[in-house]
């Protein structure tokens, strides 16, 4: 068994490595960049606090995935409850190197503010080119359902870039 310095030392290298992990997820669920950083540091804590108890029966990216939707989740009702917060963005997601690409990816963005927590969940997954069946362990959604959600999504997608 690890002593404490072993623990959060591995917890500090699992945290680095996958840094851009949890940052993915707070662009996706907070709009602000203050609002990012508090966010990050809750998942961080949710990720600590769960650490102990990772069995390593799912890759360590799948369940961090998990931790990091779920408590961005849940961070998101418990301001809507107190103050209205706004929708949220995701464009921060990937970088869009085509100047004339931008215009068409903007308009997808605003219509994937305008999806509900598990939709935004299954976009971002999509967009990190995850297989279906690492979403289904994220998410905790069947991979048969996820594909159901997917293919809904998209006709949703263009339902909104078509009427906006």
């Amino acid at each position: 068994m690890l002593h404490k310095e072993g623990i959060i030392g591995n917890f500090e290298n699992d945290i680095k490595q996958h840094e851009l992990l949890i940052h993915k997820v707070c662009r996706m669920y907070a709009r602000l960049p203050d609002d990012r950083k508090d966010l990050f540091q809750e998942i961080v804590i949710q990720l600590w606090k769960a650490y102990p108890g990772f069995r390593g029966d799912a890759k360590l990216s799948t369940w961090m995935y998990r931790v990091s939707l779920n408590t961005a989740i849940t961070h998101l009702r418990r301001q809507r409850t107190g103050a209205g917060a706004e929708l949220l963005r995701i464009d921060a997601i990937h970088e869009i190197p085509d100047q004339e690409e931008d215009a068409r990816w903007q308009e997808m963005y605003k219509a994937i503010e305008q999806l509900n927590h598990v939709e935004k969940a299954v976009v971002m997954l999509y967009l990190e080119e995850k297989p279906y069946n690492e979403m289904e362990e994220i998410i905790g959604i069947s991979t048969g359902a996820i594909r159901v959600k997917m293919s809904r999504i998209k006709k949703k997608l263009r339902l909104l870039i078509k009427n906006n």
